[in-house]
């Protein structure tokens, strides 16, 4: 695997980690990880991906970056803030975005919410924000405050070995290989008394207070004023969606594999590798 260089990114709010990957000079690229995944979720894809400068961001809450403050909640607009802090940081004024699952979704918002500030769109198996109809406004904020009122009383689990806590990733919402479970692992666990546990913040589980509507959605898609091309795994979370994507404005296409192909195996990573490669040449 390819040197990685490892540094941490002083914003005004919250501090973040982040691996760099590919030439000083290449084309700046900011990728984000999926839910309760971290940087090493592009171990596998972003040493592949031709003269790009990958910042593959620990979002906050996740990996080693830090977790927001007491009373504060992870909302994706949040997210969508903190990317723009790093570009700042970083001193880029346009940058490319690269997004899995959750990461996708922050990528998508923030391109269509500020089109000039993104070059290029690419998506992996992730796209809109998740959606509700109005109607069920109320009902969906007493489950989300009453769910923050119950989360002072939960405990992270803890796992007495290294080997069950990466069995339990294996055995997630979304199951991924061994070998993804493991690269996941070096970033997220943290040794404590009795064992492991995951150092993700447990506020990135309570559900959402607020919904978008379809419609709201997809001006988000609308506005977006990049190139843009999507992912789909075959084996994943987006493929049973047909209607959803075609009414997309931008290119998708379908390769085999699960919600995690970019890091499942190397396989899949060189599949996304050469659909990206091409994509970025291209536009």
């Amino acid at each position: 695997m390819s040197v990685v260089e490892e540094v941490r990114l002083s914003l005004p709010h919250i501090e973040l980690a982040a691996h760099l990957f590919g030439p000083e000079n290449g084309r700046p690229v900011i990728a984000l990880h999926g839910w309760l995944d971290n940087a090493n979720s592009f171990a596998r894809l972003a040493p592949r991906l031709e003269d790009l400068r990958i910042i593959a961001l620990d979002m906050a809450g996740h990996g080693h970056s830090g977790h927001r403050p007491p009373g504060a909640s992870y909302s994706l607009w949040d997210s969508a803030h903190d990317v723009l802090q790093v570009a700042e940081q970083l001193g880029l004024k346009r940058f490319a975005l690269l997004g899995h699952s959750m990461g996708a979704i922050v990528a998508l918002v923030l391109a269509g919410s500020l089109p000039e500030r993104v070059t290029h769109l690419a998506l992996i198996d992730g796209l809109i924000p998740p959606t509700a109809k109005g109607d069920n406004a109320a009902e969906r904020m007493g489950m989300a405050l009453q769910a923050q009122l119950d989360l002072q009383h939960k405990r992270k689990p803890v796992y007495e070995t290294l080997e069950r806590a990466i069995e339990a990733r294996m055995k997630g919402l979304v199951a991924v290989s061994r070998e993804a479970a493991e690269l996941l692992a070096q970033r997220g666990l943290m040794p404590v008394p009795g064992g492991y546990t995951w150092r993700t913040d447990n506020r990135l589980t309570l559900p959402s207070p607020v919904r978008l509507t379809d419609e709201q959605a997809m001006a988000f898609v609308a506005r977006i004023g990049c190139p843009a091309h999507l992912v789909v795994a075959s084996g994943g979370l987006l493929v049973q969606h047909r209607a959803l994507l075609e009414r997309l404005p931008f290119s998708h296409e379908q390769l085999p594999g699960g919600h995690h192909l970019h890091v499942n195996d190397e396989a899949g990573a060189a599949l996304v590798a050469d659909c990206f490669n091409r994509f970025f040449s291209d536009s």
